[in-house]
């Protein structure tokens, strides 16, 4: 399998999904989350619904099928009509138990599943703030049909007493996860400049695999453009504008990012960090990460060991505590 940029980003932010919970509601309904602070992730997975996030004067209309991301900067509201007073979300959910039931119980049925992504606070920003304010992949795009079969497969999982459903449930959480970051750069026309935009630029791809398959290499302006079979010029233009920083400076950012990982998370000697990046000495190592990180390595070091691990808040507002076991999910009302 070829090196995958994507792949690695996912892997350094430690992304990990969890279907924490969410709510059957009927007849009127109207609920006001707060700005989560971490990456959410909902499906409707019967009826629709509306929704509305703060800052923005249009609701969006969400049907059945369809799947939205939100980066977690902004509350939202979440209505059978945008009309219908909200109540706070947390005081009507949070008693309910980790599947509710809300609504006067007439009318057609919304099934709303949601979860939340956790991401190493170090950087988890790497994604959140690439994403827009609401990625919004909707059931009748072309990419919406793996989705599709996810959100069945979890329900299915919730619902059920077999032994690991639980476990089956978290991954498939992962893989919705997964699938609608790839719906959104299959759908979203052309990103802002940035990593996100640049992995999913095919003539820039062979370039980048170079880069986060042998990041200590020292990879010259010339070894990357042949790779992407463009001249240095016109790579050098292209990557800027599509990356948003010159090729090499993408390249010791990388490297910057995976030395926060080892001082970090391994007891390996700064020199031996340096060496595994490229660097032909300590010092030099040193310079290019406190000019990129406004810190120098060993000091980074001594702060990440003094703090305690930031404990996962695997709170969510529809769900309460994190869903550690099967879940029941009401049968569709046909």
């Amino acid at each position: 399998m070829p090196n995958d940029p994507f792949s690695d980003v996912l892997q350094l932010t430690e992304a990990t999904s969890v279907v924490s919970g969410g709510f059957a509601a009927r007849g009127a309904w109207a609920l006001r989350f707060p700005a989560p602070g971490k990456l959410k992730f909902s499906a409707i997975a019967r009826g629709s619904c509306w929704l509305r996030v703060d800052g923005k004067k249009k609701g969006v209309m969400l049907e059945e099928g369809d799947v939205i991301l939100l980066p977690g900067r902004d509350g939202f509201v979440v209505a059978d009509s945008l009309t219908t007073p909200p109540k706070d979300a947390h005081r009507v959910l949070a008693r309910r138990g980790v599947f509710a039931e809300i609504g006067d119980g007439r009318g057609p049925e919304c099934v709303v599943l949601s979860g939340m992504v956790s991401l190493h606070p170090s950087s988890g920003s790497l994604l959140t703030d690439v994403l827009p304010t609401l990625v919004h992949v909707r059931a009748v795009s072309p990419q919406a049909a793996p989705l599709r079969w996810i959100v069945e497969q979890i329900l299915q999982e919730q619902s059920s007493t077999l032994p690991g459903a639980s476990a089956a449930s978290a991954q498939l959480a992962q893989l919705l996860f997964v699938q609608a970051l790839r719906a959104h750069l299959a759908s979203s026309g052309t990103l802002p400049a940035g990593w996100l935009r640049a992995i999913s630029d095919e003539r820039l791809t062979p370039a980048l695999r170079l880069m986060h398959g042998d990041p200590g290499r020292t990879w010259t302006l010339g070894e990357l453009a042949k790779a992407s079979a463009m001249s240095r010029t016109s790579f050098a233009v292209r990557f800027k504008s599509v990356a948003g920083v010159a090729p090499l400076t993408y390249l010791t950012g990388w490297r910057m990012r995976l030395a926060q990982r080892s001082l970090r998370e391994d007891g390996t000697s700064i020199a031996e960090v340096a060496a595994s990046l490229g660097y032909t000495s300590e010092s030099a190592f040193s310079n290019a990460f406190k000019r990129v990180t406004g810190t120098a390595p060993r000091n980074y070091r001594n702060a990440a060991r003094r703090l305690q691990p930031e404990a996962r808040d695997a709170f969510d507002l529809e769900a309460g505590p994190r869903a550690t076991a099967a879940r029941r999910v009401p049968p569709r009302a046909d």
